[in-house]
């Protein structure tokens, strides 16, 4: 295979003189190519494959036990100026960067082959889509990248003699955790990953280039990369209309993609399609409104709690063609982890390749064990999914984990007042997560890890973006919170399938069909306008859900609002003076609001 760009074969040629690999191999994005590299992988050990008759196409993988997750520690924005970079990033001079990752990769793929990678994020040849080159000692890698984007000759004969091209290095090194760096260089078009072969660190195209580099390009190019799922709802008619919701994790984001609406929906013609369950690529089209596309073609999803209850569409996607990650090795050449089934097997191996006992109380899958399903797979992949030029979008949707504070939803006042809402988003950690439980983690837009530049620049972005249109060309915003407790801490809220309910009066504001309740802090839906038809949810024994329910997670809970402001200032003050003047105002003018 032939590489024509003298840009991109300058990049592979300095590589190559820094790593010293044995031989060099360009991925042409071939079923044959493909084929060889899944059998070499089985016979060196890094992968094993898995039973044909009942997982067709998969394959299992572990990861050293050092190497399990993102390093948000150990990722760095490197820019020219630190202001660039911002408070909420780690920061390295890009000299210094280059010159610290290169000492560790020096020498690093002798006796090891070089994968080259030309992938796009997007459809190859889209208005959306950007083409990547990504290096690697890794068979894992190569064959997750296939899944996760478009790969091959195609995409270089795409792109052409351009420059317009993100350049990343990934070299396994030792997997040392104490020389694991993840650098991205925005100013650059650049990546450099070393020591790491954990998928979010060293699958270039996921976090780093459709977040980090693409966030920072979509500043300079007047449009936007997003931590967002994307889905289409369709109703009786036909008609489909499109949102995209941030979330931070354990919100829902993955459910709420490929989410199944209730029975009563279904009978009625009623339909979810998934577009993308994590990175949206936001634009405006010819006819002023703005458009998104998932620029991934797979979902590298958390393995942990899928299951036929909590998410079928996501677990049917993972039954052929994927590569499962750090979860229970069954004695059959299938798979388990905790949550698939209330059936722990016996006689396996746990995700460090250890004979597992369920009843040691130790994890048999890891708590981050992942899958890498091709998006086709997805049983409600929307036609759309892979339309060029995207979906355009009525909606806009943020959301968090709030005991008290946010209703269960409710809409921006407008563009702008939107914008203040997304940048307040936070949660409020669970028993889950390590640390103290109820303290609260803002996490505006859900893209505080992954936005490539300085945050207080990426909120006025997304004020810029909202003049550059006329104001009903724009989505609507809103904010949601599935998790309200009462004071027993019963979810008051049944989640899942019944979050259809809140979608549906969502559309139908977009649409101007249903009036709601002007508050201090955005406009709530009348209770009556959420159907509850069909709805059957025990919020506790003998207490059923209700319209007297609902109401009461409609509420504005003024003195919890108060008492979040000075967290809200707080957050604000560690951003610093990039904080734009119109958010500062907003958040003025709520407390304003909230003290009358």
């Amino acid at each position: 295979m032939l590489c024509k760009n003298e840009k991109v074969n300058k990049f592979v040629e300095e590589a190559v003189l820094l790593t010293k690999p044995q031989k060099v191999v360009w991925i042409d994005g071939s079923e044959e190519q493909l084929e060889a590299l899944r059998a070499e992988a089985c016979a060196s050990g890094e992968m094993i494959k898995l039973n044909e008759q009942k997982l067709p196409g998969c394959y299992y993988h572990r990861t050293k036990a050092n190497d399990v997750a993102r390093v948000e520690a150990r990722t760095f924005i490197c820019t020219s100026e630190k202001i660039n970079a911002g408070p909420t990033n780690n920061w390295m001079k890009p000299d210094e960067a280059y010159a610290l990752t290169r000492g560790i990769m020096e020498g690093s793929m002798k006796g090891r082959v070089m994968y080259v990678i030309p992938f796009s994020m997007g459809v190859v040849g889209s208005p959306f889509s950007k083409v990547g080159i990504e290096i690697t000692d890794s068979i894992y890698v190569v064959l997750n990248m296939a899944i996760m984007t478009r790969v091959g000759e195609k995409v270089l004969e795409a792109l052409g003699d351009s420059n317009d091209v993100v350049r990343g290095l990934h070299a396994k090194c030792d997997i040392d955790e104490e020389k694991r760096y993840i650098m991205q260089f925005p100013e650059d078009n650049a990546i450099i990953s070393c020591n790491s072969g954990y998928g979010g660190n060293v699958l270039l195209g996921k976090k780093c280039f459709a977040l980090r580099i693409a966030s920072y390009q979509g500043w300079k190019e007047g449009w936007m990369a997003e931590h967002m799922l994307i889905l289409g709802i369709e109703n009786p008619k036909g008609e489909v209309k499109y949102v995209a919701a941030a979330f931070p994790s354990a919100c829902g984001k993955t459910n709420l993609a490929m989410l199944i609406p209730p029975e009563g929906y279904l009978r009625k013609g009623y339909r979810v399609w998934t577009v993308g369950d994590d990175i949206a690529w936001i634009k405006y089209g010819a006819d002023g409104r703005m458009y998104a596309q998932n620029p991934e073609a797979g979902f590298f999803g958390v393995a942990p709690g899928t299951n036929e209850k909590s998410n079928p569409n996501a677990l049917a996607s993972t039954r052929k063609n994927t590569i499962f990650t750090n979860v229970v090795l069954k004695k059959d050449g299938t798979v388990w982890w905790e949550g698939l089934d209330k059936n722990p097997p016996t006689g396996v191996e746990n995700w460090k390749g250890e004979p597992w006992d369920p009843a040691s109380g130790e994890k048999g899958a890891h708590a981050n064990s992942r899958f890498t399903a091709p998006a086709a797979n997805c049983p409600c992949i929307s036609p759309e999914w892979e339309n060029p030029d995207g979906v355009p979008l009525s909606a806009i949707i943020f959301g968090g984990r709030r005991a008290k504070t946010a209703p269960l939803v409710y809409q921006s006042r407008d563009w702008d007042h939107g914008v203040f809402v997304g940048s307040i988003m936070a949660s409020e950690t669970t028993a889950a997560a390590s640390g103290a439980v109820g303290v609260v983690r803002r996490d505006p837009m859900a893209m505080l890890p992954f936005c490539g530049y300085n945050m207080g620049d990426y909120f006025q972005h997304w004020l810029d973006m909202g003049k550059k249109t006329a104001a009903d060309k724009l989505p609507k915003i809103f904010n949601v919170n599935w998790f309200r407790l009462d004071d027993e801490g019963n979810f008051m809220w049944p989640g899942f399938g019944d979050n259809f309910r809140i979608l549906e009066w969502i559309l139908a504001r977009c649409a101007g069909e249903v009036d709601a309740d002007e508050t201090a802090i955005g406009y709530i839906p009348k209770a009556e306008d959420i159907n509850l038809e069909g709805l059957d949810y025990q919020i506790s024994e003998g207490h059923k859900f209700g319209i007297d329910d609902l109401r009461n997670i409609l509420t504005v809970e003024t003195e919890h609002w108060l008492a979040d402001i000075g967290n809200i200032r707080e957050f604000y003050a560690k951003i610093g003076d990039t904080i734009p003047t119109e958010l500062r105002k907003e958040l003025d003018d709520m407390e304003a609001r909230l003290k009358k």
